[in-house]
């Protein structure tokens, strides 16, 4: 199972969940439904997003359109990759905040009506899919290891408790109805979104804070220490008077610049034994080298690698 596979059954099952639940949501009167179905959508659309970007870094386009794109993106994809991550997180926030507003709103207004027996059976169905997606995704996901489809378990999963949460919130609505606590019984759906919102909120944020480390370069410390003792080494093993490292984590993607300063009156070397130094040195770096952009230099000026 390959990580576009695994995408687009998230995308076809997330377009059925939202269409479901804001059918439901209106039918029922149940603002929480109508937000689990909206919020549900704003997923499926970053997650198709995100099928794009995954099949334009993995190459996955004919030979003809491959051809187009990398004349206008000599540098590769992988930026696009936190960009979407992060406008993803962002949209899913931005919609658990207006909704928890509405939320508010509602409570202050008294409430709302709805038919209970269409919301549980909705919740009951929603749940059962949103676990089963979560397992499914997060256990083809210990094979890819991909941020795409990390990020998209965390939204089933998002989505199961809060539609296991509204699901409770129904049943207890329903079984006060004839009580002397039915009074309660409209202020149920908009308190349990309101939660819902609370919880909600806060959960994009990792993702959002590691897109932005990315998409504005900042060098990762265990990534740089690694190469730094790697180019050490190679300076004590080969004589050469220092080097200066650049690093950085773009999505998926590692760019790596490595200069050595090397002595004045350094012996002559061919062309293919400086390649074999650079071999050494990125089979030490390791790591996928599908996705690693580096770039190593000799110099005698210091100038030239600062």
């Amino acid at each position: 199972m390959t990580e576009q596979s695994v995408l687009r059954l998230s995308i076809a099952m997330t377009f059925a969940v939202a269409l479901a639940g804001i059918g439901m949501g209106i039918l029922s009167g149940s603002a929480s439904i109508t937000f689990d179905g909206i919020y549900s959508l704003t997923d499926a659309m970053m997650t198709t997003v995100a099928l794009l970007v995954s099949t334009l870094i993995t190459s996955r386009l004919s030979e003809r359109r491959q051809a187009l794109l990398v004349q206008r993106f000599t540098m590769g994809f992988w930026h696009l990759e936190p960009m979407v991550l992060g406008l993803s997180g962002v949209l899913l926030s931005g919609a658990a905040i207006y909704a928890l507003v509405t939320a508010v709103g509602s409570l202050l207004a008294g409430g709302r009506d709805l038919d209970f027996g269409r919301a549980i059976l909705y919740a009951a169905l929603v749940l059962a899919v949103a676990v089963g997606m979560a397992i499914h995704n997060h256990r083809a996901n210990r094979r890819i290891k991909s941020g795409f489809v990390a990020l998209d378990v965390k939204g089933w999963t998002i989505s199961a408790a809060l539609t296991g949460a509204l699901l409770v919130a129904f049943l207890f609505g329903w079984a006060i109805r004839g009580t002397p606590l039915e009074p309660l019984s409209p202020y149920v759906d908009p308190a349990v979104l309101a939660l819902v919102c609370l919880v909600v909120i806060p959960l994009p944020v990792p993702t959002i804070r590691q897109a932005l480390a990315d998409i504005l370069l900042i060098t990762p410390p265990a990534m740089k220490a690694e190469v730094d003792r790697i180019a050490e080494a190679t300076c004590a093993r080969y004589g050469f008077l220092g080097h200066r490292a650049y690093v950085a984590r773009v999505g998926r993607g590692r760019q790596i610049e490595l200069y050595f300063i090397v002595p004045t009156g350094w012996p002559p070397m061919h062309l293919e034994e400086w390649d074999a130094i650079r071999d050494e040195i990125g089979t030490a770096i390791g790591g996928d080298i599908d996705h690693r952009w580096l770039t190593i230099a000799f110099t005698t000026d210091p100038e030239w690698a600062d």
